[in-house]
């Protein structure tokens, strides 16, 4: 009997641990101390690259926009990941390369899209499976049409 409780007990444990929260980072690294220190009109491209490194992406209509996104996950065993903090700095540069503005920005910028449903509309006839299959017997061809017999 008790065996069968220790084996149990070990049991749940196993099957227990299986479902243990995943936390993960993504992105860069922000050092609070280093982003503040990035001023208005005093840095520039050089200096913002020595202080904070490459950005993650810049802007992909405005080459003087530099963005760094940093983002933590929580994920509990096979659900998909949930955001439990984001951080987006953004620094732009004037047409000279000094720094112009910079923003930040958080969790709450984070958009929610749900498609429209599970299949692609599309313009034409809906023919079933059946139809798609079997359609074409018993048709009569015409001499000339391709697939026809002369």
């Amino acid at each position: 009997m008790a065996k069968r409780t220790v084996a149990a007990i070990v049991g749940l444990g196993l099957a227990l641990s299986a479902c243990a929260g995943i936390r993960d980072h993504k992105g860069f690294v922000i050092d609070q101390t280093l982003a503040d220190g990035i001023q208005v009109g005093v840095d520039n491209k050089d200096s913002v690259a020595k202080t904070l490194g490459r950005p993650t992406f810049t802007g992909q209509f405005d080459p003087n926009d530099w963005y760094y996104v940093s983002r933590n996950t929580a994920q509990l065993a096979f659900r998909d990941p949930k955001v439990t903090d984001q951080t987006v700095l953004r620094v732009q540069f004037d047409q000279a390369g000094n720094v112009a503005a910079v923003s930040k920005t958080g969790k709450e910028m984070i958009a929610s899209v749900d498609p429209s449903g599970d299949k692609t509309p599309t313009l034409g006839r809906k023919r079933s499976f059946f139809d798609e299959l079997f359609g074409n017997i018993g048709s009569i061809s015409q001499p000339g049409l391709p697939g026809s017999q002369q």
